[in-house]
């Protein structure tokens, strides 16, 4: 099957609602764009085609391409995403890209749910309390990064840093990974992909490149995700940033990756 026929046969899939329509305006715009994302990128693309669509859902919500996010989610629901997994995997984002991005996407999403008759709000999907969110976080931390390595960043923070530990565990990870419908190696993976999406943030990427390794996600999980984001200027860049290995870190760095996570928080 050449890249013609596969294009044909992605276009008439639920996959072609969140592509690159043909407007009659920039017809070679179109041809070479959806030859390469569906002709070629998608041959390459091992997901399911509902990760695929919520993979791109996060790239977009990164990027700030809200005109997109209302096709994609009508592909992710055509590729059998449950409503529920559509909206998991854009708040997942929000401790990395920033709460009003993943508002502003939220509301897009909703105007699809809403067109489309889906009852909304969805249903909690919160499996911490305010008395539980930090030890619960804790655990998921050590889990993907390794107890030895996050009891270190604990004990070594700065006095005047130690605050941002606790924001780190109990609201990265109590408050998102710790609730339901998407598993940590998904969850994982979407931080991995909006961290890449940011560009400029290469020591969280090598972190979560590994965590992504750690939970049981793959290089060529890794690899496979990253041409479903084809708005990222260098894709070269994530594959060698998801090939590494958790990086060392000394007191410096360290200031710097806390002042980076709080500058994200917003």
């Amino acid at each position: 099957m050449d890249r013609m026929e596969r294009m044909q046969k992605i276009l008439q899939t639920g996959m072609a609602a969140g592509g690159l329509e043909n407007n009659g305006q920039d017809p070679e715009f179109q041809k070479i764009t959806q030859r390469f994302l569906y002709g070629d990128v998608a041959h390459h693309v091992t997901l399911s085609d509902a990760q695929r669509a919520l993979i791109v859902l996060v790239a977009l919500t990164t990027c700030q391409t809200w005109p997109a996010i209302e096709k994609y989610t009508q592909a992710a629901l055509a590729a059998e995403a449950a409503p529920e997994e559509i909206k998991e995997a854009l708040i997942q984002c929000t401790p990395y890209i920033g709460m009003e991005k993943v508002q502003c996407a939220l509301e897009e999403v909703n105007r699809v749910f809403e067109a489309k008759g889906i009852q909304l709000p969805l249903a909690d999907q919160a499996t911490v309390t305010e008395q539980t969110r930090l030890e619960k976080g804790l655990e998921v931390q050590r889990r993907i990064f390794g107890k030895e390595n996050i009891d270190a960043m604990r004990a070594f923070a700065p006095e005047e840093l130690k605050h941002i530990q606790a924001y780190l565990s109990a609201y990265c990870f109590g408050d998102f990974y710790t609730r339901k419908t998407l598993d940590l190696k998904m969850r994982e993976l979407i931080t991995f992909c909006a961290i890449c999406c940011l560009g400029g943030c290469e020591a969280q990427a090598k972190a979560h490149a590994a965590g992504n390794v750690s939970v049981g996600n793959t290089r060529d999980t890794g690899d496979h995700a990253m041409p479903t984001f084809h708005w990222i200027p260098s894709r070269a860049q994530c594959h060698c940033l998801y090939r590494s290995g958790y990086p060392a870190i000394n007191t410096e760095e360290y200031k710097k990756r806390c002042l980076c996570r709080v500058s994200l928080f917003f």
